[in-house]
């Protein structure tokens, strides 16, 4: 019987993403990648891909926010656009940010992981956060304001 092959990645602190010491660059591998990444029983993150498991370690989250990007509708910002590895792209739901020890969170993958901001993405994001009182911050779009919140575990979560 044929052994499954395996392979180990790691995933850094500004989401890239590295094999054997060389970073994986190409856009399509790194998407399929986000899309297809799960979450093992035992905590492990891990892509099944043709009979193939791939590994990947990360400190904190896989998912890493690497820009940030306004949505302008009439010439206001109305959204803002999540850029993770490969490029891939989604919507923020500001209802989601959350703060955990100064590190700015949110959930990705419709609400399935929680992703982390990088440096690059986090500064992009300053332009949008208001002092709430309090020492909390709110993000404010299209006229609305979303309070950061403390972060709260969750069983199982990333």
């Amino acid at each position: 019987m044929a052994r499954e092959r395996e392979y180990r990645y790691r995933v850094d602190g500004e989401g890239r993403v590295f094999h054997d010491g060389s970073e994986v660059v190409d856009p399509a591998t790194l998407r399929f990648f986000l899309l297809a990444m799960t979450r093992t029983a035992e905590g492990s993150w891990m892509v099944l891909c043709q009979g193939e498991r791939n590994w990947f370690e990360a400190d904190e989250t896989p998912f890493v926010v690497q820009r940030v990007r306004p949505v302008v509708h009439e010439g206001a910002v109305q959204g803002l656009d999540l850029v993770l590895a490969g490029g891939h792209v989604e919507r923020l739901d500001p209802r989601t940010l959350e703060s955990d020890g100064g590190r700015l969170r949110c959930l990705v993958r419709k609400g399935a992981h929680r992703g982390r901001f990088g440096r690059v993405a986090l500064a992009q994001l300053g332009s949008y956060l208001v002092d709430a009182g309090g020492g909390e911050a709110a993000l404010v779009l299209a006229g609305e304001r979303y309070l950061v919140r403390e972060a709260t575990a969750r069983p199982g979560s990333s």
